[in-house]
Parts: structure tokens; C-alpha cells; sequence
């Protein structure tokens, strides 16, 4: 009799995936895991951002921003649109928000025209 294999696919990985709730929890604590505290800026550091902020508003450059928000950082780019010092917000062209105490590094690109 001849041997014929034939593969299950994902069928035989279903009893490992059994437990409700299993995985996403596994996601959860690696979510957890990585987390880390929020760096702490010199005053220098929030002098040159704010230059940076000041240069990239004036002359319409894309910001690229890096930012701290649930224990990771996170990077966006765009122009800034408008910034709402009541509220400590930028808002970029992109209507993304950043929270100006959130924000750890500002870099402005050069247009290349």
C-alpha cells in the first residue's frame, strides 16, 4: 500500500490555539514587556526643539517627530498646520496630534526644490 501524505495545514496547530484567550494575552504581556520610561529632556534639549519647531513652522519644512506615548516612542512626519500652546498640541498637515510634552527629538527635512 502506498504511503500517502497529506499535510493538514493549520488544522494541526488548532489544539495549541485552544485556550481562549491565549494568545492575546501572550501579545499583552510582550506589549508590557517592552515598555520603558519616559526620557527626561535637558533644558538645552527643549531649547533646540523648540528652535527646530520655530524654523520648521516659518519656513513650511516637513517635521519628522519622535514622540512618547504608552511607555513606546513613536515617529510621525509632516508640516506643521498649527500649534495650540493652550493645549501643548502640534498639529501637523497630516491632522495628526502630537503632545508637545510628549515629544523627545524634532528633526526638520530640507525641501529639495
Amino acid at each position: 500500500m502506498p504511503n500517502h501524505y497529506v499535510d493538514r495545514g493549520i488544522i494541526k496547530w488548532a489544539p495549541f490555539d485552544a485556550l481562549v484567550g491565549y494568545h492575546s494575552m501572550l501579545q499583552e504581556m510582550k506589549h508590557r514587556l517592552g515598555r520603558k520610561d519616559r526620557p527626561i529632556l535637558s533644558e538645552d534639549q527643549n531649547e533646540e526643539m523648540d528652535r527646530v519647531v520655530q524654523i520648521a513652522l516659518k519656513t513650511h519644512a516637513e517635521i519628522e517627530i519622535e514622540y512618547y506615548r504608552d511607555g513606546y516612542t513613536n515617529t510621525t512626519f509632516g508640516t506643521i498646520k498649527r500649534i495650540d500652546s493652550i493645549h501643548r498640541i502640534i498639529i501637523l498637515s497630516t491632522l495628526e496630534k502630537v503632545m508637545i510634552d510628549h515629544i523627545i527629538h524634532l528633526q526638520v527635512h530640507e525641501k529639495d526644490w
